[in-house]
């Protein structure tokens, strides 16, 4: 039961977020400044999807909750945050209007009423429609004439800033952000009149776009905040919104591999699919904001900021083969400049998502050593394959138990398991994988919302490696990953190496309503020692640096997160041979990559980026500006050259010259696995197991 719906729900389970294709909406002819805005109402239909979707949460949501005041006061302060984020369109004034609904939610929802949530609506589609038109004419009438000498700063994360008292001071803020996206555009190369005439059109689409709203994005919204409340992956989908859903789960649009949300105004990259057309053109990662795109290898660029996700979507999607431009702000920078990647479009490919092996040579006091690699991009099955009882049906476990003879075959001295980025997929093939490398028993257990547990077992007591063995994740390690290292770690059959693993622990399913689905979770996964994956994940025990940000990617970074528990630990016997030396393992890691090349630029790395993380201002003194850019492409030149001189390869010149190199950045890519700086010291980590546990045994 498990096993299908989490393959089916794959996308959902592992990132939260959906990836839609709509047709673009006709365009309107533009709307001016000042135009009356028309408050849009709920209809009959959606207050019996309201009492529906209120019935599916109180009696079947995994945590049980009551709808009373309490539970009311975190649905207005999440609608009110799901409104206006970033404090920039309300007015003190309208959020002390509002304080009269706080209170309104859970009585008001159970009889279906949403008319108040709608007039919170309306007040916000007018402050926004207010300030578009206060930027329109500032760009008509000021914005030519604008300089950028004064030491004037744009805070922008304003998340708990103070809401603005009144509208000049929403004018000031608004005059910043112009600013700050002329700065940008003219800094990034445009001339003057081509970035206002970019910026009239942005600011002049998003004002037709709020004039094209319908009943039914409000509702959504309401709806999505009182989701919200029960935790960040339950969700409603629109009748629009299931059936894009549902030609998604199809898999067989084409596009480019990548789940995206919509952020603030932005489309975010939420992850990468595997062996997707993304994933392959190395360019993109997550945490990167589209916007702009463009068509074809020369096509003009289509600004997208303020557009509806599927509407950005439908502009990514196209014909297999094609060329597709983004505009990107890198996820790692401040600044507001944006680059332009090329990404060919193209089908995923089952295939090209199959676990895959390689060797590596690990050199070892001496002596050379051969570690086998397994990567597995996903838990994939062939589910009509199996079911027809085709001979050659494909599926991980399948798969790798093939790679496994091939590598013994070929002969190694340790084995490597590689889950970095894997997101998950199916359950079942998290249990019979594991199952390849323990006699039989409990893999995984999984708790209903009624508190009932079911313990799924591995059956099968054939083992099909009992070597050394690792297993190396990260922080888009989620889900069916999870279940398989945490079991692994559990039993004390391998090391678990690399950074802190997604925490997603919580099974969904899609429940039909009178208008649109509920996408409502109902079960929760605990690991065989009774610990729960969710909002936790899986510690790895010798730990890698991440360049990741725990505070953007991950379970724990999501609000409303269901916590990490336990329930009583299934019964299950464990080794504790490796628990015995993992003390002296991560004392000879640390000896070991102190100086090295690799680590030593990590580690500084993560440093830089965590510095302009913590930077949440940015200059509008454009010679300011342009000297904190090169400051922080100096440091990155620096870093980059001082581990190419450790390890005897040629300088750069500018950073440009490593993004177009072979060379990849082993924290993000694997792309060249025999200069994977992570799996090569994860086989010397596997080494130091194989000679601590024997010495360990011979001293008993």
């Amino acid at each position: 039961m498990y096993s299908n719906c989490l393959s089916l729900l794959r996308p959902l389970i592992m990132g939260g977020a959906l990836m839609f294709s709509i047709a673009s909406h006709a365009t309107v002819a533009d709307i001016k400044p000042g135009t009356p805005f028309t408050p849009l109402q709920p209809d009959r239909e959606q207050a019996v999807t309201t009492q529906q979707i209120m019935n599916n949460l109180l009696r079947g949501h995994y945590e049980s909750r009551r709808l009373d005041d309490q539970l009311s006061s975190r649905i207005f302060d999440l609608y009110i945050e799901d409104l206006d984020s970033t404090r920039s369109y309300l007015l003190a004034s309208d959020i002390k209007d509002f304080e009269q609904y706080r209170l309104q939610f859970d009585d008001s929802l159970m009889r279906g009423d949403t008319n108040f949530a709608f007039r919170m609506y309306n007040q916000l589609q007018q402050r926004m429609a207010e300030r578009l038109s206060f930027v329109l004419n500032e760009l008509k009438n000021n914005a030519a004439s604008y300089q950028f000498t004064n030491n004037e700063r744009l805070e922008l994360d304003r998340e708990k800033a103070p809401w603005a008292t009144s509208t000049a001071e929403l004018d000031d803020l608004w005059r910043k952000r112009l600013k700050n996206a002329l700065l940008s555009l003219l800094m990034s190369g445009k001339e003057r009149p081509a970035a206002l005439e970019l910026l009239e059109k942005r600011y002049q689409n998003q004002l037709n776009r709020l004039y094209q709203s319908k009943s039914e994005d409000a509702y959504q919204t309401i709806m999505n905040s009182v989701t919200r409340a029960f935790d960040p992956h339950t969700q409603y989908f629109s009748p629009r919104s299931s059936e894009n859903f549902n030609i998604n789960m199809s898999l067989s649009l084409q596009g480019i591999g990548a789940v995206l949300q919509s952020e603030d105004e932005y489309t975010k990259v939420v992850r990468l699919v595997p062996a997707g057309p993304a994933e392959k053109a190395r360019n993109l990662k997550p945490g990167d904001k589209i916007v702009g795109v463009g068509q074809n290898p020369d096509g003009e660029i289509t600004d997208v900021i303020g557009w509806r996700l599927d509407e950005v979507v439908d502009l990514i999607r196209g014909p297999k083969g094609t060329t597709v431009r983004l505009e990107i702000q890198p996820s790692d920078g401040n600044t507001g400049e944006t680059r332009i990647v090329s990404i060919i479009r193209d089908e995923v490919k089952l295939e090209e998502q199959s676990a895959q092996k390689s060797i590596i040579t690990v050199k070892d006091n001496g002596t050379e050593k051969r570690i086998g690699v397994i990567d597995i991009p996903t838990f994939y099955i062939d589910f009509q394959g199996r079911m027809e009882n085709r001979p050659d049906y494909k599926s991980t476990t399948r798969d790798v138990e093939r790679l496994i003879k091939e590598l013994r075959t070929e002969g190694i001295d340790g084995l490597v398991i590689d889950l970095r980025n894997n997101g998950g997929g199916s359950l079942e093939e998290a249990i019979s994988l594991t199952g390849l490398f323990i006699p039989e028993g409990p893999v995984v257990q999984v708790r209903s919302a009624r508190g009932s547990i079911e313990v799924l077992q591995d059956e099968d007591p054939t083992v099909w490696y009992d070597g050394p063995m690792a297993v190396l994740v990260n922080r888009l390690s989620a889900s069916a990953s999870e279940i398989f290292a945490g079991a692994i770690q559990d039993y004390g059959r391998g090391i678990i190496i690399g950074g802190q693993t997604f925490g997603k622990g919580t099974v969904q399913s899609l429940r039909p309503l009178r208008n649109g689905q509920l996408k409502i979770t109902q079960a929760k996964f605990y690991r065989v020692s009774g610990e729960s994956t969710q909002h936790q994940g899986v510690i790895p025990d010798i730990l890698f640096p991440s360049l990741f940000d725990k505070d953007k990617i991950g379970e724990s970074a999501l609000e409303e997160a269901m916590p990490w528990d336990t329930i009583r630990p299934a019964q299950f016997s464990a080794s504790r041979q490796i628990r015995d030396v993992v003390g002296k393992l991560r004392e000879e890691h640390q000896n070991r990559v102190k100086n090295d090349p690799d680590f030593v630029y990590l580690r500084e790395q993560k440093v830089l980026i965590e510095e302009m993380r913590k930077q949440t201002s940015v200059s509008l003194n454009e010679a300011e500006r342009e000297q904190e850019r090169k400051t922080n492409e100096a440091r990155r030149l620096t870093l980059e050259n001082d581990r190419r001189k450790a390890k005897g390869m040629p300088l750069l010149d500018k950073m440009e010259d490593e993004d177009n190199s072979e060379e990849a950045d082993p924290e993000s890519r694997k792309q060249n696995k025999e200069d994977d700086a992570l799996l090569v010291e994860s086989g010397h980590i596997l080494l130091d197991m194989t000679r601590a546990t024997a010495t360990r045994q011979a001293s008993r």
